[in-house]
């Protein structure tokens, strides 16, 4: 099908737009990058910009040793897995039966979903409900609120309505209960928004600031987002352990911009296995009615 003069000044205007866009999203992250390989000497006379100055491994090398780094990262990474398969099991248990039209409170429920989706919860009462239930300097603090997102079950409850009634019909008069009809047939064919959406948890609980920062006291329980606020706003954190001698090939900003892309490390990996699904997960998730 040949494209119009007019359909075709749009799509090279929006590739434009977006390749600016992109642009302008990784030179930050290359900077970064840069400083992070880069010598201390280099870093304090602001000779790197998006490409390495003096080559060294020395920042990865002293973030690399820091056992209080490693611990928030091992307890950033169980949070997240743990989090994430527990936030895709309960959605999947709202979502399914809030997709059929014979379940009577089902239109009641989803008014009740849209509203916590629009209106969130004030911030006094919500530190107030969460302390209350005994989650305050509680490490499962990281994980409990965010087991289920309106948004996410939106999706997830749209997806599954596509699935045809004909195969579930036959798979009930062959004695096949709801919980094994879920977890038998309909979640083995819903990899695209399974996928999807523990991309989604899985950002949100690995890079979670606010929860951690209202609801943790005790240091031992720091995640990794708030170890690196400490590194980036404490110089004498970031320092701390590192020899005294004047021949050091590293300073504060090279070892702030390691400890930032070893955070965003283990995202960038995950998010290529996923980008297949991704695309298709939401537009039939928020497409579809």
């Amino acid at each position: 099908m040949l494209e119009s003069r007019g359909e075709k000044i749009f799509v090279t205007s929006i590739t434009v737009l977006l390749v600016l866009f992109s642009v302008a999203a990784i030179i930050p992250l290359l900077s970064v990058i840069a400083t992070s390989f880069s010598s201390k000497s280099a870093v304090d006379m602001n000779l790197v910009t998006l490409w390495p100055k003096q080559f060294t491994l020395d920042s990865w090398k002293y973030i690399i040793d820091r056992p209080d780094l490693w611990k928030s990262f091992l307890l950033t990474l169980g949070t997240t897995l743990i989090g994430t398969a527990l936030a895709l099991l309960m959605t999947a248990l709202f979502a399914y039966p809030l997709s059929k039209p014979e379940f009577r409170w089902g239109s009641v429920i989803m008014v009740a979903v849209v509203i916590a989706m629009i209106f969130k919860a004030p911030i006094v009462p919500y530190f107030l409900t969460v302390r209350g239930v005994g989650l305050y300097d509680n490490p499962l603090v990281l994980v409990i609120p965010h087991i289920l997102n309106p948004f996410n079950l939106i999706i997830m409850r749209t997806f599954f309505k596509q699935f045809s009634k004909e195969l579930e019909e036959a798979a009930f008069l062959e004695g096949c209960g709801y919980f094994r009809m879920l977890f038998h047939f309909v979640l083995p064919l819903s990899k695209a928004v399974l996928a999807t959406l523990a991309l989604f948890y899985g950002v949100v609980l690995w890079n979670q600031f606010q929860h951690p920062l209202f609801f943790l006291q005790n240091t031992d329980w720091f995640p990794l987002q708030i170890k690196i606020r400490q590194f980036i706003t404490d110089g004498n954190v970031i320092m701390a352990g590192a020899p005294t001698t004047a021949d050091l090939n590293y300073n504060e900003r090279t070892l702030r911009a390691a400890t930032v892309i070893f955070a965003i490390i283990p995202i960038i990996l995950v998010y290529p296995f996923l980008q297949k699904y991704f695309v298709k997960g939401a537009m039939i998730g928020s497409v579809k009615g």
